[in-house]
């Protein structure tokens, strides 16, 4: 999952080379940032540097407050290339309201699963759903196989068909312990709690450490920490 992780990381590093920007457009969804740390792992220092960085990214194609899929493609792949099965799973778990754009609360709701403190059941179930498709409460081969396929295209390497049947026979023969063709959220949490190595990548330093991209904010937080 170094695809993800590396997308957010990059989307962090946007933020910390653009503190000096000029001043955008405010976008919805920061009404109550106390409420929102109170919600997720965040602290409400840490919820108003992320409210920075939505700012940048919001407004790289459409200055409108809201994260559009074209922009969320550019800053955490950046290409705006339409058809990306990967791109577009990512995307549909950080739009929780399905509406297609992104409202802040959403992608700070989302990056939360990815803060050192969260909780480790929100990481296995978010790496989970990623690889359920069809959102069947289970993952299927050729869903396993297709999204493989997606990380590896994105990642720019090119494998046989071959070696990527044998990474998925590999994961099925010891994930799938009841021997239905399928990995259930039962089987996906023993297979991640045997090798933590899986969830390695669901976990940011940098959301832990992002009040020091903005430090003037936090000198002029609005509210306390509690």
């Amino acid at each position: 999952m170094s695809w993800c992780i590396d997308g957010v990381k990059h989307l962090l590093s946007v933020a910390v080379n653009c503190c000096d920007s000029d001043i955008y457009k405010q976008p919805r969804g920061f009404e109550n940032p106390e409420a929102l740390a109170r919600e997720t792992v965040f602290s409400v220092s840490e919820i108003e540097a992320l409210y920075e960085l939505f700012k940048k990214i919001s407004s790289a194609v459409i200055d409108d407050g809201l994260i559009n899929k074209e922009e969320f493609q550019l800053a955490l792949f950046k290409t705006n290339k339409k058809e990306s099965l990967f791109a577009d799973r990512v995307f549909d778990l950080f739009d929780t309201k399905h509406k297609e754009i992104l409202d802040f609360e959403e992608f700070a709701r989302a990056l939360s699963v990815f803060h050192p403190n969260a909780p480790l059941d929100d990481k296995i179930d978010f790496s989970f759903q990623l690889y359920d498709l069809k959102q069947q409460g289970f993952i299927e081969r050729q869903e396993l196989k297709q999204m493989v396929v997606a990380t590896l295209a994105e990642s720019g390497m090119n494998l046989s068909d071959d070696v990527i049947e044998g990474i998925i026979d590999k994961t099925f023969e010891e994930a799938d312990t009841k021997h239905d063709g399928k990995i259930d959220e039962e089987e996906w949490r023993s297979l991640v709690l045997q090798h933590p190595s899986l969830l390695k990548n669901m976990t940011l330093q940098y959301l832990k450490d992002i009040t020091t991209a903005f430090p003037s904010f936090v000198f002029h937080s609005q509210v306390d920490d509690t």
